[in-house]
């Protein structure tokens, strides 16, 4: 579901590493049961919540898997993760999660509404889902990388491009009822280098603040949505 470069590089990054740990910790402190890290990639999502102590199922997808095969996450010892050859249908029961984290994976997606479907259909209800990293359709750096002919969001035949508006109507018809929605990151966290990693406090805490400036965050990089499944779901 996700580049394993892209995957690679984040990880490389410590502004994109402490985004990723605020993310852990936010989910974390709501202390839900059982949580799906979906479209887990290298798995650091669902490794920092084992170390919390939750209960944790890994997903990832794999045009090549059988369904439902277990498969170990090699950076990750004793981590493993189901793997699906369905682009859309999730090896698991009705309502047997209690919360969802999509992190950088649902505008990679070939059906985001099918897919947000069947998230609603594995939660509970009452069941949360958190969104990160989808690409904001305005964001002045993907339109700088894609003129400096760099990786950006777009690219690839697969991938859809967000407004905040166009993420809540997703997910209301998908049967959730929207609890957070914000545009997030207005400096670039994918920067490796040791020089970046001793200023990472900096960036981090100015790229919050320029954040939260109204109208100015229409520029931003990323939507990021935290929903709850409605006793009802969505369209069938």
């Amino acid at each position: 579901m996700r580049t394993r470069g892209d995957l690679d590089l984040n990880l490389r990054s410590a502004p994109q590493r402490r985004e990723y740990r605020e993310i852990y910790d936010r989910i974390i402190r709501d202390r839900p049961g059982r949580v799906l890290d979906w479209g887990c990639g290298h798995g650091h999502a669902a490794a920092a919540f084992h170390e919390a102590g939750m209960d944790v199922v890994a997903i990832d997808h794999d045009p090549d898997a059988h369904e439902g095969e277990e498969i170990e996450l090699p950076r990750y010892p004793g981590m493993t993760a189901l793997v699906t050859p369905q682009p859309v249908r999730l090896p698991l029961p009705d309502d047997s999660v209690d919360a969802v984290l999509s992190l950088g994976v649902l505008e990679h997606v070939p059906d985001p509404t099918g897919s947000l479907l069947e998230i609603s259909r594995v939660l509970r209800p009452g069941g949360t889902l958190y969104v990160y990293k989808l690409p904001n359709r305005f964001s002045y750096l993907e339109r700088i990388a894609k003129a400096a002919n760099m990786s950006y969001h777009g690219s690839r035949p697969e991938d859809t491009l967000w407004t905040t508006r166009s993420a809540r109507a997703a997910l209301e018809e998908a049967g959730f009822a929207v609890a957070e929605l914000r545009r997030a990151n207005m400096l670039p966290l994918t920067i490796p280098g040791r020089l970046v990693t001793i200023a990472t406090p900096l960036i981090w805490a100015v790229n919050r603040l320029l954040s939260r400036v109204p109208g100015l965050n229409a520029l931003a990089t990323n939507v990021e949505a935290v929903a709850v499944r409605r006793l009802h779901g969505g369209r069938s």
